[in-house]
């Protein structure tokens, strides 16, 4: 089943309200649909007689060697999906090699998921997406939980001083989780009665010494997720980020701010090979894949399809659309004359339009 009508599958399978939420974004959505038109805005020049029957696609990242170059980004509330939620996704990442970033605001703990992984994978790549907590100790404990559940970096996401206006979800009145369902690791946290929930709050006072502080209270690799200009990116690396995402959530924060494709180059510019760069936002294909690759990101997230593919099919699902985007991109890899993701170089990417 292709992307497309896994898609269309999952619409018809949930509930209206939740599908909004996932598929919705910020204001009046510009930011959410330009995400993807970004792509169509780039073409890929091929080199030719270069290539190999062979091709090695697998990129080393913090905390995971040879992985896939599709990583799963963070989502939330994936038991809104499907019933078995985050486990099924955790299962699919790692039978497909793939990297899995679950979140703060995932609706199973971290250490059952990293578990649910380990079930087809002996050493899979689990990540911890945080949202830093106003409360430093709240943060700690959240590091401590994903250290203690085996997860193998942490990605602390920075583009969230306030919540984003969703106006779909405004619109349906979607504010909190239905009875029965929760953000299972803000469970249990320091200053909360046993068994007891802690919000998850954002804070716009939280600046780069707190990133650096949580660089500093783990042994894991930090990654720091929702860099749009470059002169932050330099700053992440300087307080000890052991990667960059580049990204916009998704079109669900501000309404107002490039697709995260078009500042991918002046950010890989700034890291300068000096820590891997990552993109997510918009990547539905597996050309997609390669052109962001040859912009200079080492690897891409994407998060909307893999839900889709977790609503339509469970598991099976999640893993069709990373196996899909993987051979779609080792079939482009080929016709581009690549032997390897490296072989993908800015030179092989021209704007639509313009001459060269």
């Amino acid at each position: 089943m292709t992307l497309r009508a896994l898609h269309d599958a999952a619409r018809g399978t949930l509930d209206p309200v939740h599908y909004d939420y996932v598929a919705g974004g910020a204001g009046e959505e510009r930011v959410l649909a330009d995400n993807e038109r970004a792509f169509d805005r780039y073409a890929l020049l091929p080199r030719v007689l270069r290539g190999s029957e062979d091709r090695d696609t697998a990129v080393d990242l913090p905390g995971a060697r040879r992985a896939a170059p599709v990583v799963v980004a963070p989502t939330a509330f994936h038991r809104l999906m499907h019933p078995d939620g985050e486990r099924a996704t955790a299962r699919a990442a790692a039978a497909e090699g793939a990297v899995l970033v679950t979140g703060t605001a995932a609706t199973t703990a971290v250490d059952a998921v990293v578990a649910a992984a380990r079930e087809t994978a002996p050493d899979p790549a689990v990540w911890f997406q945080l949202y830093p907590h106003p409360r430093r100790e709240v943060t700690e404990a959240l590091v401590r939980r994903a250290e203690k559940a085996g997860c193998t970096a942490l990605v602390v996401t920075v583009d969230s001083p306030v919540f984003g206006r969703h106006t779909r979800d405004l619109r349906n009145g979607f504010t909190d989780l239905p009875p029965g369902y929760a953000a299972e690791n803000m469970r249990d946290l320091p200053g909360a009665p046993p068994g007891s929930l802690t919000d998850i709050l954002m804070s716009p006072a939280l600046s780069w010494r707190d990133f650096g502080a949580i660089a500093r209270m783990t042994s894991l690799p930090v990654l720091v997720k929702g860099v749009l200009h470059p002169a932050d990116a330099r700053l992440a690396v300087e307080h000890g980020a052991a990667g960059v995402i580049v990204s916009n959530h998704g079109g669900r924060q501000c309404d107002a701010v490039p697709a995260a494709l078009d500042c991918l180059p002046a950010v890989a510019r700034a890291v300068a090979g000096r820590v891997p760069v990552l993109l997510d936002g918009g990547v539905r294909r597996g050309s997609d894949v390669a052109v962001a690759l040859a912009l200079g990101a080492a690897a891409v997230g994407v998060g909307r399809p893999v839900v889709w593919g977790l609503a339509a099919e469970g598991e099976a699902g999640v893993r069709a659309v990373l196996a899909t985007l993987r051979e779609e991109y080792d079939h482009t890899l080929a016709l581009c004359g690549g032997r390897r993701n490296t072989d993908l170089t800015k030179d092989m990417v021209v704007r639509k339009g313009e001459t060269w």
